[in-house]
């Protein structure tokens, strides 16, 4: 590939007289090199950090991929792909995160781009030496032409391609060929070993999965995968990672699995097996009443399938349109097989909230078999009660668990000892708040430790009728709505036929931010309406009731 040399574009700020220094990134990196923070970096196509080079990105720096129509290199897509026996150090901090997004993202502007905008770039890459399952170890990543030497695999489980931490990955998943099928992951790993470090890694708003590992030995800790067009977490080819606190939310527009779990491609007999092991997940899927659900229609939160193992601990899945668990079953070698070997297992989950059946045979695909073995590894249809699932940027996300548990501990030094399900302390702040998109974006709730959570009491401009939290309940939740002035409120609860059922509020309420909380454990499960009447406003949303 033939590629000019990097062109700096200085871009004066009209506000200061100071200066942003934008560098066009079109050719390979082939040296160590820094990038700083005080740039901003544009990957003008594939991006190569070649064998032997050392990538280092400083806390704060943010790199941008360019759009397809305005990429001179000739490349089907913008991305950062790093070698094998490459390494990339991104370093961000809570504070100065890395951010990965797109040349149309101006990061200093929360609300310039969309949960739905997806696709504008394409994503990173590592690759590395570990050990695939694959008859090779000259495998080439998808999507990217054999010429341009995008190979991973290798005899080296213990490989280094460098630290990922604190990095947000936005708006990616462009086909990196340029042709339709082809779409990047927001994270992509391929036969990356346990020398590397990842934690604290959020992807966003990708078109493609949010992660996808072919092969390796990588650990991770506090992933995040929100508002993706496929699936959250993607594994294939023999990949045998530990992870813990991963969190998935899924987009009510389009979405695949939480978790589609492959054990090979054409060899999936091929040693090792794909177990990794994930503990303290929390998956919430697209909304049990969701319909029209693009891509895969968050049919169900796992998939299991190609002869994959895989083992769940401690983990929250609900709010899915379809079911919970499905795992392969056809002659011969395959994941149900994986599953009477116990390479398979789920164990102290909580599952909730199902669109297809709130019941653990329906959860496990109608099969009594994988029902058999949830209830023989004490998986229960508990609801979690997490304090606020929201897919917009209201302030509503907030996936704690009110529910008090017991974990069971994870036999292995990598897995920290926390009491509680799911991938957030209940007692703590969000992981999430301040260095994601999500935080900045305004999807997060705010959260406050020890002290007593009080509403903002500033004075909105216009009426608004919040998404209860959480939803689905049982039985409680809580509803909020906001009152630019003084006037007469009436505050109801209608069941799906129009009956009311309850009036939770009526009279005058002064201007600013209210809350009421609803009990509902004398009523049936099912759909409900709540109904605000403020002065001549009228506004009215959905909610379900599931027991």
């Amino acid at each position: 590939m033939i590629k000019n040399n990097c062109t700096i574009l200085f871009v004066l700020l009209f506000a200061t007289v100071s200066f942003t220094q934008q560098v066009i990134v079109s050719e390979d990196i082939t040296s160590d090199v820094v990038w700083t923070s005080d740039s901003e970096y544009v990957l003008d196509g594939l991006i190569f950090v070649d064998s032997l080079a050392t990538l280092t990105i400083e806390a704060g720096t943010v790199v941008k991929g360019r759009l397809q129509s305005k990429i001179t290199t000739g490349d089907g897509a913008s991305a950062l792909i790093v070698r094998r026996d490459a390494q990339l150090f991104a370093e961000g901090t809570p504070e100065n995160p890395v951010i990965f997004t797109s040349e149309l993202d101006d990061v200093a502007v929360p609300d310039d781009l969309l949960l739905t905008d997806r696709g504008l770039w394409g994503g990173l890459i590592l690759l590395g030496e570990a050990t695939t399952n694959q008859p090779t170890t000259e495998n080439q990543v998808e999507g990217i032409p054999n010429n341009l030497n995008a190979r991973y695999g290798g005899n080296d489980d213990d490989d280094n391609s460098g630290v990922l931490r604190y990095v947000s990955i936005r708006h990616g998943g462009f086909s990196i060929s340029g042709v339709p099928g082809d779409e990047i992951n927001g994270l992509t790993m391929g036969a990356v070993g346990s020398g590397t470090t990842v934690e604290h890694i959020e992807v966003i708003a990708n078109l493609d999965d949010g992660y996808e590992w072919f092969g390796g030995t990588v650990n991770t800790k506090y992933l995040a995968a929100i508002m993706c067009g496929d699936d959250a977490f993607d594994y294939d080819q023999g990949w045998r990672g530990k992870n813990q606190f991963w969190f998935a939310m899924q987009g009510a527009d389009e979405a695949g699995r939480g978790g589609e779990h492959d054990g090979g491609d054409d060899n999936e007999t091929g040693m090792p097996y794909a177990i990794p092991i994930i503990s303290n997940a929390t998956y919430i899927g697209s909304g049990a009443g969701a319909v029209g659900v693009g891509g895969d229609g968050n049919d169900r939160t796992i998939y299991l399938r190609d002869n994959a193992g895989g083992k769940y601990y401690n983990s929250i899945f609900t709010d899915y349109v379809g079911v919970g668990l499905k795992i392969e079953d056809i002659d011969g070698q395959d994941s149900r097989q994986q599953l009477e070997d116990g390479n398979i297992l789920f164990s102290n989950n909580y599952w909730w909230g199902y669109g297809a059946g709130n019941d653990l045979l329906t959860i496990a695909s109608g099969e009594q078999w994988i029902a058999d073995h949830l209830i023989a590894n004490n998986n229960q249809v508990v609801d979690p009660m997490l304090r606020g699932i929201s897919r917009t940027t209201d302030g509503w996300l907030d996936p704690r668990p009110q529910l008090i548990t017991v974990a069971e501990p994870v036999a292995d030094d990598f897995f920290l000892p926390v009491p509680y399900h799911g991938a957030f302390d209940p007692n703590d702040g969000l992981w999430l708040e301040g260095w994601t998109a999500a935080s900045s974006y305004g999807m997060l709730a705010p959260t406050s430790v020890g002290v007593e959570e009080e509403i903002d009491d500033s004075i909105p401009s216009t009426f608004n009728l919040s998404q209860n939290y959480p939803n689905p309940f049982n039985p409680s939740t809580t509803i909020r709505f906001n009152l630019p002035k003084t006037v007469n409120v009436i505050l109801s609860v209608y069941n799906a036929m129009g009956q009311k059922i309850v009036t939770l509020v009526s009279g005058e309420l002064n201007s600013g931010v209210h809350q009421v909380e609803w009990n509902a454990a004398d009523l049936p499960s099912g759909m409900y309406i709540y109904r605000l009447e403020a002065g001549s406003t009228v506004l009215m949303k959905k909610l379900m009731l599931l027991k």
